[in-house]
């Protein structure tokens, strides 16, 4: 029987296995482009966030260039458990990115949920989930190229109409050796629509491996309702923790202390203007009025931002 997903264990663990084996349901922040860069999971992981995952970064540049590197992931001591998530579509090229990154991080994840255009025009993203046999090789070829046993290949996927191919996929990329699969309970073509939780339950209950639940997550009270619903050994959250990354530890809205950490955090990482202030703004957007996001909203400065964060909030 798993847990309270509102509990927190006592020691923080730094395989992700240990994790899905812990009896705890575990709560994840999502790749997000632009978003989930180091410092805004350094914050995250303060508020009972068990593991980050990277933005996607496309493998074939990060392997080719040393400029894409650099700017594409930034990690320290800290920054653990952590996955970096991949847009691949050769099953060499991401060996290549998985043995650049093994020993930065606790695990590769391949992107085969993105629905954006250009990622499926490339032939990345969800295109993949059409593609079960390459998705298999992929896998089978880092578990094989990889030699640390505890470094961790995951998938993230969305569902086909049909969800007897989605099934059929996951036991697949099982049969290769992957670590768990994380569902987005949608299709491609959905963008809005309500989430299939019981097309991930199905799955769940097909698979032997760990399998997390992505979709609509917006408060704890979420989490625990998806994790009944579907069994899922995780809980992977996007836009709920940009809009309170405290929402693992149980708040309703982002408390005063979490704006301040992140001003701390922001600072402290060199995070660029357009970044610290986007956060920003989805964090204070339950909590200001619309008056308030006229003035905030359009603030051109980080002077100008913590001048108003002071006067108004005491931050």
């Amino acid at each position: 029987m798993i847990g309270d997903i509102g509990e927190t264990k006592e020691c923080h663990l730094k395989d992700p296995m240990d994790l899905f084996h812990s009896g705890q349901v575990v709560k994840i922040c999502a790749p997000m482009v632009r978003y989930s860069k180091l410092a805004f999971r350094t914050l995250v992981r303060k508020y009972n966030c068990d593991l980050c995952y990277t933005p996607m970064i496309v493998a074939a540049d990060f392997v080719r260039s040393a400029k894409a590197r650099d700017s594409e992931f930034t990690t320290n001591k800290g920054d653990h458990p952590l996955i970096v998530q991949f847009a691949a579509k050769e099953a060499q090229v991401l060996c290549d990115a998985a043995r650049i990154i093994c020993p930065y991080a606790n695990g590769i994840d391949l992107n085969c949920g993105c629905p954006q255009r250009w990622a499926i025009s490339e032939g990345y993203g969800a295109c993949l989930i059409n593609k079960p046999e390459l998705v298999k090789d992929m896998v089978r070829h880092v578990r094989s190229q990889i030699d640390n046993p505890k470094f961790s290949v995951s998938v993230k996927i969305r569902i086909h109409e049909d969800l007897k191919r989605t099934v059929d996929l996951c036991q697949k990329a099982e049969a290769a050796g992957v670590s768990w699969i994380t569902v987005h309970g949608r299709s491609i073509e959905e963008r809005h629509q309500p989430v299939h939780y019981d097309a991930i339950k199905i799955i769940k209950q097909s698979m032997s491996i760990p399998i997390v639940a992505n979709g609509d997550i917006k408060t704890l009270k979420d989490a625990e309702n998806v994790h009944h619903l579907t069994e899922a050994d995780g809980i992977m959250v996007a836009r709920g923790l940009l809009a309170n990354p405290a929402m693992f530890a149980g708040y309703e809205e982002t408390p005063f202390q979490c704006i301040q950490d992140w001003v701390d955090i922001a600072l402290e990482h060199g995070t660029p203007f357009a970044c610290f202030h986007h956060h920003l703004m989805y964090m204070m957007e339950r909590i200001t009025s619309k008056q308030e996001k006229k003035v905030f909203n359009v603030l051109s400065s980080t002077s100008a931002v913590l001048d108003y964060l002071n006067d108004h909030y005491g931050v």
